[in-house]
């Protein structure tokens, strides 16, 4: 039977439409607490006196057919959102601003916003001198043409979920739009969503007929720093900084936006990247490939100090990254045989033989904060637990929170997690027939597809066929199928596969993403759910998160949802780095300390020009 969770009905009292205060604030944050006055004049952790100039260039592997980021349909190319600025703001990359804090907004396209104390509606002051790149306002209908248009065309996940919550938007004049919010829901992702809603132009979509049912090369003006310069499809893009940029002076731009050009390459693969950065064909990487970065950065540049190579600190929880099982796969249905599945990864051999020692196992979904699960559940999280009944299985309450296994380093297949493997694989009913090869009781062969993205690293590449090279080794038939880039994002949307390698939302705060990402409602087509997860206990751990009214409550759920993510077993944990491994050209500078929610290297690092004219009278760069 399930029961209410513990603070379910909590919210009521808060969703009254009885007179309350009225906030009237420059950001938002859950608790209304802001890191950042009014009258600040900068974020803490930029230069405020960050020299502007300079290019950034940057190498990406793969291929794009769109700069239309918001559709379903085609490939967009790198940051071809970051044109598009929102009423709070973030960054180029859509990390959140200030990257020192984390749940905290500020105004961008709005000086100000109000709220009543029962976040009931929300009004937005929009600043009147905001302009698109086309010199004409941004204007609160242009908010309400957006938000809008994500309704009628955009993600179905997305849509549903906003339609829900937010039954009516207002425009009161050109430059204040009010945002009513159904009542008796969680007041949680309501402000910050609508906040975050990208602004276009209503007038060019309605001149040019476009849309965000089609993929297309030509689009819509931003209003942000950044303008496109030049497209050449699957080479290059670059974009130029917008000289006539509307709030380049704004306390939240201070510091921030400091390269007058972003290029970025196109390649292949990665062997062809890493050696176009080599001779100098784009001047920043970020290295995610163990074996590069640990024997890869010896060449002349790095010697003679022309290339710079840092191991950054990263205070982000690492992305759940791993090997996600399609939970609508009639094998994978059975926790048994994903369990079994599990078992054939060996993380210490695979650390040590291919990835030079150089990672950590990844065990939970908020590794490393506050809110990852431990042990036995205790306490405030306990009591949740309990409160929600049947729902909890007992071992939940009895057992340790689910841990990734440990392996020999000796060999590639260990063979005691093997015997355990093949025992859970028998009692799932795939039984060893006379050729190795696993049945079921009807004669059905136990075949698996494993979808792959080849323009991936050569090293991940190669953990992922040493892992296969186990699993057939427990009789299963498994194939790892190897795609390019546009058939691999086709064939996902589509879930046409039953292993993938993906990643899944991290999370340090509450918020209605988590029903997008975890959640039963959407599970059956949101992209941001590959294995199509739909756990009634889990719906009611987020709706607990989302109801909760004190920060320890809401961590108390987060460290419970943590909990029962990995009991659900849907995605298999490989392995995480704590740290930005980053070489580039040295004629960049950043902050001495980098904030702990971005590495910011198109945000707050900027170009020194001494420098750069130092690596151009030596021949390191053209």
């Amino acid at each position: 039977m399930l029961a209410l969770p513990v603070w379910a009905d909590s919210h009521a009292a808060t969703d009254s439409a009885d007179a309350q205060d009225i906030i009237n604030t420059h950001g938002y944050s859950f608790y209304g607490d802001l890191t950042y006055p009014q009258d600040y004049k900068n974020f803490s952790y930029v230069n405020p006196d960050a020299p502007k100039g300079g290019e950034i260039s940057l190498g990406v592997v793969g291929t794009f057919d769109s700069m239309h980021p918001y559709t379903r349909k085609g490939r967009a190319g790198a940051l071809s959102s970051m044109m598009y600025e929102s009423l709070l703001g973030d960054g180029p990359t859509g990390a959140s601003v200030p990257a020192d804090v984390y749940g905290e907004s500020y105004g961008l396209l709005a000086e100000r916003l109000e709220y009543d104390e029962g976040k009931n509606w929300v009004i937005f002051y929009m600043r009147p001198e905001a302009q698109f790149s086309d010199g004409t306002p941004v204007t609160a209908y242009d908010i309400e043409f957006s938000h809008n248009l994500l309704l009628d065309e955009g993600l179905k996940s997305y849509a549903d979920a906003v339609r829900q919550r937010i039954p009516k938007v207002e425009v009161i004049d050109d430059h204040t739009i009010k945002f009513h919010f159904t009542p008796g829901i969680s007041r949680r992702s309501l402000i910050d969503q609508v906040g975050a809603v990208p602004a276009w132009s209503k007038a060019w979509y309605e001149k040019t007929g476009a849309g965000l049912n089609e993929s297309r090369l030509e689009v819509s003006p931003g209003s942000g720093p950044y303008v496109i310069d030049s497209v050449d499809v699957n080479r290059r893009v670059v974009y130029k900084r917008n000289p006539d940029y509307w709030g380049a002076d704004l306390p939240f731009n201070v510091g921030r936006n400091n390269f007058d050009q972003i290029r970025i390459e196109y390649f292949g693969d990665d062997t062809a990247s890493f050696e176009a950065f080599k001779a100098g064909e784009y001047t920043f990487r970020r290295e995610s490939d163990s074996k590069k970065w640990a024997t890869g950065y010896d060449f002349p540049k790095v010697k003679s100090g022309a290339i710079k190579v840092e191991n950054l600190p990263d205070g982000s929880p690492p992305t759940p990254a791993g090997i996600v099982f399609n939970l609508d796969s009639e094998p994978l249905k059975d926790r048994r045989v994903r369990q079994a599945l599990a078992l054939a990864f060996n993380f210490e051999w695979t650390n040590e033989s291919l990835q030079h020692g150089l990672f950590k196992q990844r065990a939970s979904f908020s590794q490393d904060t506050d809110v990852m699960a431990n042990g036995l559940p205790k306490g405030a999280e306990l009591e949740l637990l309990q409160s929600l009944g049947d729902l909890v299985p007992p071992e939940m309450l009895n057992e340790p929170v689910v841990m990734p296994h440990t392996s020999s380093p000796e060999r590639l297949l260990d063979r005691r997690n093997a015997r355990t493997a093949m025992k859970l694989l028998d009692d799932a009913g795939w039984a060893v027939g006379d050729d190795g090869i696993r049945r079921n009781a009807a004669g059905k062969v136990l075949k698996l597809n494993f979808l792959f993205n080849s323009s991936a690293s050569g090293t991940l590449s190669g953990v992922m066929e040493n892992y296969v090279s186990n699993v057939k080794k427990l009789g299963v038939d498994i194939t790892l199928e190897k795609v390019d880039s546009s058939q691999y994002t086709s064939r996902e949307r589509d879930r046409d596969y039953d292993l993938v390698y993906d990643q899944y939302l991290t999370f340090l705060i509450a918020h209605t993403g988590l029903k997008q990402a975890y959640g039963s409602e959407t599970s059956a087509f949101s992209l941001f759910n590959p294995a199509g997860l739909s756990s009634p206990l889990v719906d009611a751990i987020i709706d607990a998160g989302l109801n909760a009214q004190t920060s320890i409550e809401e961590k108390t759920a987060l460290t419970a949802l943590d909990r029962a993510l990995r009991y659900e077993f849907f995605m298999m944990p490989v392995w995480y780095n704590p740290s930005h491994w980053v070489a580039y050209y040295d004629q960049y500078e950043h902050p001495e300390t980098i904030p702990p929610f971005d590495l910011g290297y198109m945000d707050f690092w900027w170009y020194n020009q001494e420098k750069a004219d130092a690596l151009r009278a030596s021949g390191a760069l053209r």
